[in-house]
């Protein structure tokens, strides 16, 4: 029963790991697309002034290829740990995942109470940042269902991590226990001896024999002696 429920658990924590996975993947996508708008967009001020600028790529487009990328790596990570169930692969998966829960929580509290939290970025001459804050503006519900679709499935995946690790543990007790029953059993073959190897205790039926001692004998030989 334990193992039917812990496989369960495994594929749930595959399944609830991997919409990280998919928003690290659209992350990418997104990203390697604005580098396509950024570099056509040089090539057509190189092509009107005569020059060739060597322009690099804005902050904003490295923090977004930088987030995809890690979500997709901490997805690997959960893929792993729900498959091989060990326990240093779940404690590293839920710590991470913690840590991204507590990032996850001052990132928004900043945005929520902080009114100026723009001025504390970099500017982004790309001006893809303003795309996507209009971008979040105009689908705020739907954004807003997207992130609480993370949130959840982050906590959920702490808390499988969690049972599915409990588990392993108990499964390997019971194992070491077993092991222990065995060997114990080898040292000592005559505990568990089955009923008709057992050894049976005999029984002499007859009259009993009386020793007499004389001391009279006893003394005379002494006395000779």
């Amino acid at each position: 029963m334990a193992t039917t429920v812990k496989k369960c658990l495994q594929m749930t924590l595959k399944v609830v790991n991997a919409t990280m996975g998919m928003l690290g993947i659209a992350m990418i996508l997104y990203g390697v697309w604005m580098i396509r708008v950024w570099e056509r967009d040089t090539e057509d001020n190189s092509s009107d002034d005569g020059y060739d600028y060597d322009y690099a790529l804005p902050w904003f487009i490295h923090a977004f290829l930088g987030i995809g990328i890690a979500l997709c790596g901490i997805t690997f990570l959960g893929h792993v740990a729900a498959e091989t169930a060990n326990t240093c692969c779940l404690n590293c998966y839920s710590g991470i995942i913690f840590l991204l829960l507590l990032l996850d929580s001052a990132m928004i509290a900043d945005v929520l109470l902080n009114s100026d939290w723009e001025k504390d970025l970099p500017d982004d001459p790309s001006g893809r940042f303003d795309d996507f804050k209009d971008f979040l503006s105009s689908h705020i519900h739907i954004c807003q269902w997207i992130a609480f679709l993370i949130f959840l499935s982050q906590g959920c995946s702490i808390l499988i991590a969690t049972v599915i690790k409990t588990l392993a543990a108990d499964e390997r007790n019971n194992y070491y226990y077993s092991d222990e029953e065995i060997g114990d059993s080898s040292r000592f073959p005559f505990l568990n001896q089955p009923a008709d190897q057992q050894m049976i205790s005999t029984y002499v039926i007859g009259e009993p024999q009386i020793l007499f001692y004389n001391n009279e004998n006893y003394e005379v030989t002494k006395s000779i002696n």
